[in-house]
């Protein structure tokens, strides 16, 4: 989720916006952005970039709608749609959904393949530009941003953060109840823990992410439960993403997995030390990005292009995305570091680099596997 920060300045918004190119034809256009997420997603639409857009276009009227958080509201704009469908022209322009929702929406015929005409998209090569919870959306999607898990650690108190899930089960025996997450219950932070496991435990390997799903292939994944079972009576289970936080802010375990952006910004607001530090171990732990798309049919299509070019360019990604809101740039991050100070880019890149996302950040499991790796949880891990 984003959070509210301060604002670029006029003349800020006007470097920025120039940098994308000459403006539009003279036509008056006004400019609908949906966005699914929470309401500081509809004002990080309404009050920085359509300001910078409307800059250098300033024939456009950026209109921000909100449809409300999670795949709910996705699934709200994927519906809005759908009965669209039979018209000639749709009136939305441009579209920020879930990772979930854009492979049923590219299914169903419902986006264009615009980033073949977008300049920032050969920027984005990540394995979630491509794959979307087993479907191909390649072309069809330019990650927002990418928000990603790691595992947090209190140097003070962990000399040597292990490397790979395998060093992480040796670490918790020799040192019980200090590593800490909250299993799948409560947090997105501890589901992603367990992806992680049984992507780190099984023979299942990228046929998790990729599809197509073989329910029988699942039976491999009992060894890795039986271990995760055995490597549980070593933990601690805290109450959900931000009580892994607080319990590590307490001192009352030493280590334990995190969303990225959560992580910094309670450093930032002081409810976490700034001698804490994170790892992003092997063979990975998976993260998830919200998607700029652009419906097949959108009335301003043109100017919705220009308008995903601007919030994917280099300039806004450091500074909308990295510097105000503590997210891990939508397009590789090489492409960010010349627009970042030094301390951003040591604060974002230097315990998870960006050789580290390219190789280690991976998506979550194509969604019926999703459901079994949780339902195996549950039955294999709990009882």
């Amino acid at each position: 989720m984003i959070r509210r920060r301060q604002l670029l300045s006029g003349a800020a918004i006007a470097a920025l916006a120039c940098a994308t190119g000459p403006a539009l034809a003279q036509q008056k256009i006004n400019l609908n952005v949906v966005t699914a997420g929470d309401q500081n997603m509809v004002d990080y639409i309404k009050d920085y970039l359509g300001p910078m857009f409307e800059k250098s276009n300033p024939n456009v009227t950026v209109r921000a709608v909100g449809t409300g958080p999670g795949d709910a509201g996705s699934q709200k704009i994927t519906e809005k749609l759908s009965a669209q469908k039979a018209n000639a022209a749709w009136d939305v322009d441009v579209a920020v959904v879930h990772q979930k929702m854009a492979g049923d929406m590219v299914r169903e015929g419902l986006l264009a393949p615009y980033v073949k005409d977008v300049s920032t998209g050969k920027m984005s090569t990540s394995a979630t530009a491509k794959n979307a919870l087993g479907q191909n959306v390649e072309g069809f999607v330019i990650p927002m941003f990418q928000s990603q898990t790691a595992i947090a650690y209190n140097p003070a108190l962990v000399s040597a953060p292990p490397k790979t899930f395998a060093d992480l089960d040796a670490w918790a025996k020799a040192n019980p109840k200090k590593f800490g997450y909250n299993g799948i219950k409560g947090g997105m932070s501890g589901v992603a823990f367990v992806v992680g496991w049984v992507y780190a435990n099984s023979p299942t390997g990228e046929k998790l992410f990729t599809g197509p799903y073989d329910e029988a292939s699942t039976a491999a994944w009992d060894p890795a439960f039986a271990k995760l079972k055995e490597f549980n009576k070593n933990v601690t289970v805290t109450p959900g993403n931000a009580g892994t936080l607080d319990m590590l802010n307490r001192g009352e375990i030493s280590m334990g997995p995190v969303w990225v952006d959560m992580f910094y910004t309670w450093m930032a607001d002081g409810k976490l030390p700034p001698t804490m530090k994170l790892a992003l171990i092997g063979p990975g732990l998976p993260g998830q990005p919200m998607y700029y798309v652009v419906p097949a049919k959108a009335a301003n299509i043109e100017a919705a292009k220009k308008f995903v070019e601007l919030a994917t360019s280099p300039q806004v990604q450091a500074e909308g995305i990295v510097k105000k809101f503590n997210w891990y740039p939508g397009i590789d991050a090489q492409h960010v570091k010349s627009q970042l100070d030094e301390k951003t880019w040591n604060k974002l890149f230097v315990d998870v680099t960006p050789q580290d996302l390219q190789t280690k950040a991976k998506p979550f499991p194509v969604k019926e596997y999703f459901d079994a790796i949780l339902q195996g949880y549950e039955k294999k891990v709990l009882n």
